[in-house]
C-alpha cells in the first residue's frame, strides 16, 4: 500500500512539474495580434472625412504610409504583443488585382484578400473572407487580439466566431463628419472600440486637383478603347479557359448580356471614363475583345 501511495505521489509531482513548465513557456510566449482592414469602408469613410467624397477617383490614398501608421497604432495599443500581419480586404472584377492592390500586396507583413466587385461597384464576398480568416486564426490560437477596421453589420458573425475561440476583437472606426458610419450591432459585440480621427488620416489622403480629376473623364480614342477590350479578353481567357471561348465564338459578333455588361464595367474602371451612350466606343471595345479571342484560333 505504501509503495502504491509513493508511486501515486511521484506521478502527481511529475504532473505538477510538467504543468509548471508549460505555464512558464506560455508566460514567455508573446501575445500576437493582427489588423483586419475592410478597404471599402476605409476608402469611403476616410475619403468623406478628409476629401469630402467617397469617390475613389477624386482622391489619392497613400496606402503604404497608412498601413505603417496602423501598425504603429496597434504597437502602442497592444504593447506586449507582436504583429502577425495586416489583412487588407477589397473588391476587384473577377478577383483580379488592380495595379494599386498589387502594390499593396507586395508590402511586407500585408496580405491582400479580394472579394468580387459587381456591376454597381459593390463589394461581394468580403465579409465572408474576414469571417473565415478571423475564425481560422482564432481557432488555431494564431492571434490573441484582432484590430478590425470596418463598420458593416455583416461583420458581427465574424466577431462572434473569433470570440468563440477566445480571441478579443477590437473595433477601429473612422471619425464621421456627422452621425455614425459603423453599425450599432457591431459596436455592441466587440471587446473595445477606438476611433481614428481627421488628424490621423490627413497625411495619407489627398484630394486630386480639379485638372487631374477632370483628366480622368477625358474621352479616350477608339484605339485606346480597342486596346482595353483586348486586355480584358486576355484576362477573360486566363480566368475561364478555351472551353468558354468555344461556347462564345458561335455568337460572334454579339456577346451574351452578362459578358457584355462585365466587359463594359471593367473597361470603364480601367479607362476611368463612362462608355454609356458612347455607341462608337462600345463597338471599339467589343471589336478589341473579339479580335484578341479570334487571334487565338
Amino acid at each position: 500500500m505504501n509503495d502504491d501511495l509513493a508511486a501515486l505521489s511521484a506521478r502527481i509531482d511529475r504532473t505538477n512539474e510538467l504543468l509548471q513548465r508549460m505555464l512558464a513557456e506560455v508566460a514567455k510566449t508573446p501575445s500576437t495580434h493582427a489588423i483586419f482592414v475592410d478597404a471599402g469602408y476605409l476608402y469611403a469613410a476616410a475619403g468623406r472625412l478628409v476629401a469630402g467624397t467617397e469617390d475613389r477617383r477624386a482622391f489619392d490614398l497613400d496606402a503604404e504610409g497608412l498601413i505603417e501608421a496602423l501598425i504603429d497604432r496597434a504597437r502602442s495599443v497592444f504593447a506586449d504583443s507582436r504583429l502577425l500581419r495586416v489583412y487588407w480586404y477589397d473588391g476587384a472584377r473577377r478577383r483580379i488585382h488592380t495595379a494599386e492592390q498589387q502594390s499593396i500586396a507586395e508590402l511586407p507583413d500585408v496580405k491582400v484578400r479580394l472579394g468580387n466587385l459587381n456591376a454597381n461597384n459593390q463589394q461581394k464576398g468580403v465579409d465572408s473572407l474576414i469571417r473565415s480568416d478571423l475564425e481560422s486564426l482564432a481557432r488555431h490560437r494564431a492571434i490573441s487580439d484582432a484590430a478590425l477596421l470596418g463598420g458593416d453589420e455583416d461583420l458581427v458573425s465574424a466577431v462572434e466566431a473569433a470570440q468563440g475561440y477566445g480571441a478579443r476583437v477590437h473595433l477601429w472606426g473612422i471619425e464621421a463628419p456627422e452621425g455614425r458610419n459603423q453599425a450599432e450591432p457591431l459596436l455592441w459585440e466587440v471587446d473595445s472600440q477606438r476611433t481614428l480621427d481627421l488628424e490621423f488620416f490627413k497625411p495619407y489622403v489627398t484630394r486630386r486637383t480639379a485638372a487631374a480629376y477632370e483628366a480622368a473623364g477625358t474621352r479616350p480614342t477608339r484605339e485606346d478603347v480597342r486596346f482595353v477590350g483586348a486586355q480584358i479578353a486576355a484576362k477573360w481567357m486566363a480566368a475561364r479557359g478555351r472551353e468558354a471561348l468555344v461556347e462564345l465564338l458561335p455568337g460572334h459578333p454579339y456577346l451574351p448580356g452578362s459578358v457584355d455588361q462585365d466587359l463594359l464595367v471593367e473597361a470603364e474602371g480601367l479607362l476611368q471614363y463612362s462608355l454609356r451612350g458612347q455607341a462608337d466606343l462600345r463597338r471599339a471595345l467589343r471589336d478589341g475583345f473579339w479580335e484578341h479571342l479570334q487571334s487565338l484560333y
